[in-house]
């Protein structure tokens, strides 16, 4: 769009901008003066979230926490399980599907089928069933959940996008905050995700001096490490070495329905420079149709080594159609990816999470000792 056209659309957006902002400013008013009522529980709740609308690579730091503390502790994942065609409280079985708890659960209870992952629209009720039907849980993880403040977390942790600052952003709907940047107040840990791999220390110190923060909030920075290819279907061909698929240069058609698929085709363009791009709107449930779109634009690329590559959430979405042929599967893959700390912060943040669940746990002597 047009910088001329953009602004204009902006100018005309600018009262429902202020609109919200007044909604929101209102609404987090009567949660800080207790007008409206917060609930605590008496064991270790993790909130993970954003001030933005999507990006920020929440799911990977999930995943995170995830693996961290299930060397110790019982863990639950909560989710609000976006685009599920369900409204109850379910707790994610091994056949648990899409449309039943949504692509992101699914994901996580794919990768961690001994993990706890449940989905509610009310996150009170969903934390209540969680701690009924496991009596001996030790933590739960609040996925997008810093709006959500009828939960008040032991631990609230905050994504923030490197490549684009929230005291530069404005308010939906001319920008992309769910609300003010000065909300960021409320978190005890925020993450600058999305680093490049080499942050330099000025613009680390920018950062820290952009963002102004509190004496008891810690700051770190996280990267995407992106992983070997795995096929998006059980039934197709083994694994293939990203080093067998770069020797051949390939033509690679990019599908993706995320957020902002701009980093996962910057990864792609160091595998080949042959890139034709599908792009599906974020959580997009695909269809029929999509599926013959893409099977065409596959059939229409040029060159014996062709590759199809989407992300690992929408891998999720695509499995269900399990009748496309065996040739088109065997170059059907997604790419994991996994969050990884900058400099020292790997062990910093580690033991503070650890620190955290340790002395809040429901059996801990420190919580005995409060109580």
């Amino acid at each position: 769009m047009p910088a001329s056209s953009r602004n204009n659309l902006n100018i005309l957006l600018y009262p429902f901008s202020l609109l919200y902002g007044l909604v929101t400013f209102i609404r987090n008013l009567l949660y800080d003066y207790n007008i409206i009522k917060s609930y605590e529980f008496p064991i270790p709740i993790i909130s993970v979230g954003n001030i933005t609308a999507g990006g920020t690579g929440k799911t990977p730091h999930i995943e995170y926490l995830v693996k961290l503390l299930t060397e110790e502790f019982k863990v639950a994942v909560l989710s609000r399980g976006y685009k599920r065609r369900t409204r109850h409280f379910i707790l994610a079985g091994p056949d648990s599907g899409v449309q039943d708890i949504g692509d992101e659960p699914v994901q996580i209870k794919q990768k961690f089928p001994d993990v706890h992952v449940a989905v509610d629209r009310k996150r009170v009720n969903g934390v209540q069933q969680l701690m009924t039907k496991i009596p001996d849980l030790d933590v739960v993880l609040l996925d997008d959940a810093y709006q959500h403040r009828r939960i008040k977390p032991g631990l609230s942790i905050l994504l923030i996008d490197f490549h684009r600052s929230i005291m530069e952003d404005k308010l939906l709907p001319v920008g992309r905050l769910r609300e003010k940047a000065y909300e960021r107040c409320r978190a005890n840990i925020i993450l600058v995700t999305k680093c490049p791999d080499r942050l330099k220390p000025i613009e680390r110190r920018l950062i820290v001096k952009d963002l102004t923060l509190y004496a008891f909030q810690h700051l770190y920075f996280t990267r995407l490490g992106y992983r070997e290819p795995v096929p998006v279907f059980m039934d197709a061909s083994p694994k293939i070495s990203l080093s067998e698929i770069k020797a051949s240069s390939p033509a690679i058609l990019m599908v993706t329905g995320i957020a902002n698929p701009r980093l996962f085709k910057r990864h792609l363009r160091s595998i080949s420079t042959r890139i034709i791009e599908m792009i599906f709107p974020d959580h997009h449930s695909f269809s029929q149709r999509d599926i013959n779109q893409i099977l065409h634009a596959y059939n229409n690329m040029e060159g014996e080594d062709r590759f199809i590559f989407t992300t690992e959430k929408d891998a999720m979405r695509l499995r269900k159609f399990v009748n496309i042929d065996l040739e088109i599967k065997n170059r059907l893959f997604y790419i994991p990816i996994e969050t990884e700390f900058l400099n020292e912060d790997t062990e910093n943040f580690n033991n503070q999470i650890l620190k955290y669940v340790k002395n809040n746990k429901r059996d801990s002597i420190l919580r005995k000792k409060q109580n």
